[in-house]
């Protein structure tokens, strides 16, 4: 016991030592720039060396709470005055074993493939640092006790975010994308603060389960509205919403693509998007005594995963579509959390976490084959129409990708089948409407994904194609729009880019990736193909181990609750609507019995719709940025002729009167007596009147 117990005292190191790494490169580059540059392979040797001790300290701890640990809690006094009290310190309890080893594993294989993909990047070492870092904000995000720790963490997270999608910054697009997500999440952020003082305010601390405790009894005794109760933790929800991209504050997502294929597998998979479905199970007690916040929940949950399938349907970039598979995704863990389905929802975060970085990484794999042919022009490099026929070139990559289909279309016994059979199932018993959604949303999922498989890895590769290249080009420019926003190209600027194109020299054909980038895709295979076995229905080890504050089940107990008639209906109808999508993808992009292109021709409205991703973006650009710019405008017209021209206007008085004033200033007594005189005349004359 006394080695279980050194184990929770070195807790604290799990989001140092990536911290500690961070900053000593860091240091490094900002001393020593050119020295620390060519230290390439030292650097990332020490960086993956730093996460792996995490990993394993990760490891260590996940095994003492499934030995039977109790939740080890330590806390230090950071500041106080009178009955004010804020601690900090570290909490660990089954939620945050499995996080930390979701977040580490994910972030170690991440950071293995980083090397082979990053490998010709001048900034591979600036690159490395941002990724150090941005896992150890997670990590503290994790293990975090109270709201305000995890506040502090929460906006390390958001600002490391912000310097990894923008790590190409000189890219006009990557540059835009980080501004747009950084923006879109402080105003989830804000809510956020707003909500946490608000409950502060009314409970005293930051301690969740003290504060749902103590909010619950106010609103019982009457000493606080329920509706402002109600507000607060709707406030609190407003961050969730931004960091996993919930609708309406989803836009920043897909547009986070501009960032290098590993980040977006972190983001997408184990880190930033994961913090907001964390948080949210965090705030359980606060939550689940309100039920019109939990409808808010479930009900945003349900209208993310619908639109972000809905839009995925139709994207040809590779990584677009995974994007707005993430948010669809994230979609159902949020409506698991909304119908009180908390086991659930977080089981699907950790078998999305691996299915969906593997699938990430696989996109990297292809985009950085697809380079060798093409350029590097991410525009050509990430659009399927370009792809086919990749399975014969990249064996590894294809079967992996395909696992990760699999997976993520919800077919058993894959990991993804367990965790969404598993959300349908409780969401059915609360709202079949919601159900419905989440049903449909389900065969969309399979119909997009293995679109994305079948016009990436089968057929016949279309990369020298030279006629589809300048179509992919223009669609590009016309996406851009006629006001040829930032990153948009101009016409002259495709032609030249078109001539280049011809007289650049490229592999004919693409091959399969280097083995750094490789082995975490065989690794990541494996929990997508096999995790979900440990939350199967029938013995879901998963919800006995993680299950709500204050509810507590064994293996044994759940399988007596267990239905197999409600479960192999439920299942069954899950299965049926996925295999449904499937056989539609395989007609239309595999057998080629439909045509997709006379199919989006019938229905264009609908075509154009999640084409333009609902116009949300283009709504946001009319009333936000558009309306801000004219605010600003109108500011400005405002300050130049009102508030200038007062200001102007009484110079000019002065200056006059100051004029005018000055001719009887002449020093004659004589002149001044006049006046006096003429002054008294004058009152005498108004005075006979009256």
């Amino acid at each position: 016991m006394e080695s279980v117990e050194a184990i929770y005292k070195y807790v604290w190191l799990i989001p140092v030592l990536p911290l500690l790494g961070a900053a000593i490169v860091g240091t490094g580059l900002i001393s020593y720039n050119d020295a620390t540059n060519k230290l390439r392979k030292p650097v990332a040797a020490f960086i993956v060396s730093i996460i792996g001790a995490a990993m394993s300290l990760s490891i260590m701890v996940l095994v003492s709470q499934l030995q039977g640990h109790a939740p080890y809690t330590y806390l230090i006094e950071w500041a106080s005055a009178g009955d004010f009290h804020i601690n900090m310190g570290f909490t660990v309890d089954h939620i945050t074993s499995v996080m930390l080893v979701i977040v580490t594993t994910v972030a170690f294989l991440v950071m293995i493939y980083t090397d082979g993909y990053m490998a010709h990047d001048p900034s591979y070492v600036r690159f490395y640092a941002y990724l150090s870092l941005f896992s150890s904000s997670m990590l503290g995000l994790v293990i975090s006790p109270n709201l305000l720790q995890v506040y502090v963490f929460w906006e390390l997270v958001g600002m490391c975010s912000y310097l990894l999608i923008g790590y190409w910054y000189d890219r006009d697009g990557a540059a835009d994308a980080c501004q747009k997500a950084f923006v879109t999440n402080r105003v989830g952020d804000f809510g956020l603060l707003l909500g946490m003082l608000g409950l502060f305010w009314a409970t005293g601390t930051f301690e969740f389960d003290l504060m749902g405790e103590r909010l619950t009894d106010m609103v019982s005794t009457g000493s606080i509205a329920g509706s402002l109760a109600a507000l607060f933790a709707i406030l609190v929800f407003m961050g969730p919403m931004a960091k996993s991209a919930q609708f309406p504050l989803h836009v920043w997502l897909p547009d986070a693509m501009e960032g290098p294929t590993p980040i977006s597998a972190l983001i997408h998979a184990a880190t930033m998007v994961a913090a907001g479905v964390f948080l949210i199970a965090r705030m359980y007690p606060v939550f689940e005594h309100i039920p019109t916040v939990m409808s808010v929940i479930a009900w945003t949950g349900t209208i993310t995963a619908f639109l972000g399938a809905s839009i995925a349907i139709t994207q040809n970039d590779i990584k677009k579509g995974l994007a707005f598979s993430t948010m669809s995704q994230l979609g159902y863990m949020v409506m698991a959390m909304g119908v009180g389905a908390y086991t659930a929802g977080l089981f699907h975060l950790m078998t999305h976490a691996y299915f969906k970085a593997m699938l990430f990484l696989g996109s990297g794999s292809v985009i950085h084959g697809m380079e060798e042919v093409v350029g590097h022009d991410p525009t050509l490099a990430q659009d399927m129409r370009l792809m086919g026929g990749l399975r014969k070139y990249m064996p590894v990559t294809a079967i992996t990708f395909l696992i990760g289909t699999l997976a993520i279309s919800g077919l058993p016994p894959f990991a993804g089948f367990w965790s969404k059979d598993e959300i349908l199932g409780s969401v059915f018993e609360v709202n079949p409407l919601m159900w419905f959604i989440g049903w449909v949303t389900a065969g969309a999922t399979a119909f997009y994904m293995f679109r994305m498989y079948f016009s990436t890895f089968e057929g016949e590769f279309r990369g020298n194609d030279d006629a589809i290249k300048t179509t992919v080009k223009r669609q590009a420019l016309q996406m851009a729009g006629a006001s040829m926003g930032p990153g948009a190209m101009s016409a002259q600027e495709l032609e030249v880019e078109d001539t280049h194109a011809h007289d650049e020299h490229h592999a004919e054909e693409p091959h399969e990736s280097a083995a750094s980038m490789i082995f975490p895709l065989m690794a990541l295979a494996i929990p997508s193909t096999l995790i979900g076995l440990v939350g199967t229905p029938f013995a879901n080890y998963f919800e006995a181990f993680v299950h709500p504050p204050g509810e507590a089940l064994t293996v044994a107990e759940l399988a007596e609750e267990f239905d197999m008639s409600e479960f192999v209906r439920m299942a069954g109808l899950s299965v049926a609507i996925s295999v449904a999508g499937i056989v539609l993808a395989v007609l239309m992009y595999r057998a080629k019995k439909l045509d997709p292109t006379a199919i989006a021709n019938k229905i264009k409205p609908l075509y154009n719709l999640s084409l333009n991703k609902w116009y949300i973006d283009d709504l946001y650009r009319k009333v936000f940025i558009q309306g801000t710019r004219n605010l600003a405008k109108g500011v400005l017209n405002v300050d130049i002729k009102i508030v200038d021209g007062i200001v102007n206007l009484t110079g000019f008085v002065t200056l006059v009167t100051g004029e005018g004033l000055k001719y009887f200033e002449n020093g004659r007594a004589q002149f001044y007596a006049l006046i006096v005189f003429g002054a008294v005349l004058g009152l005498v004359f108004v005075s006979g009147l009256t």
